[in-house]
C-alpha cells in the first residue's frame, strides 16, 4: 500500500493550492482519511480529516479557507487551500486508515509528504 502526494509547491499569500494524495496497491477498504502539516521546529499538526461517509474535520486555524474532499471510487482524498498565509507553510502528509484484508486490523499509512511554501 503506496500514498503518494502531489500539488505542492511555491505560492503567494492570498493564493491557493489543491493538494492530491492517491492511496494504490492491493487492499480490501478505506476508512478515514486526513491531512497533516510539520513546520519547521514544529510538531506534526492535523489539518483536515474526513470519514469514508464524507463526516469533516478541521484545525480551527484552517476552517473558512480549506475544504478536504475525497472521491471513494478513486482512493484519493484532496485539500483544496485558499487564502493562504505564511504561516501555512509546511509539509503537508497524507495519512489513510487502511484495511489491507477483510479479517486483518485497521492500520495507519502515511505519504512521504509535499511541501507548501507561502511567500512574497
Amino acid at each position: 500500500v503506496q500514498l503518494v502526494e502531489s500539488g505542492g509547491g511555491l505560492v503567494q499569500p492570498g493564493g491557493s493550492l489543491r493538494l492530491s494524495c492517491l492511496a494504490s496497491g492491493s487492499f480490501f477498504s478505506i476508512n478515514d482519511m486526513g491531512w497533516y502539516r510539520q513546520a519547521p521546529g514544529n510538531q506534526r499538526e492535523l489539518v483536515a480529516s474526513i470519514s469514508k461517509g464524507g463526516i469533516t474535520n478541521y484545525a480551527d486555524s484552517v476552517k473558512g479557507r480549506f475544504t478536504i474532499s475525497r472521491d471513494n471510487s478513486k482512493n484519493t482524498v484532496y485539500l483544496q487551500m485558499n487564502s493562504l498565509k505564511p504561516e501555512d507553510t509546511a509539509v503537508y502528509s497524507c495519512n489513510a486508515q487502511i484495511r489491507v484484508r477483510f479479517y486483518g486490523p485497521e492500520m495507519d499509512y502515511w505519504g512521504k509528504g509535499t511541501l507548501v511554501t507561502v511567500s512574497s
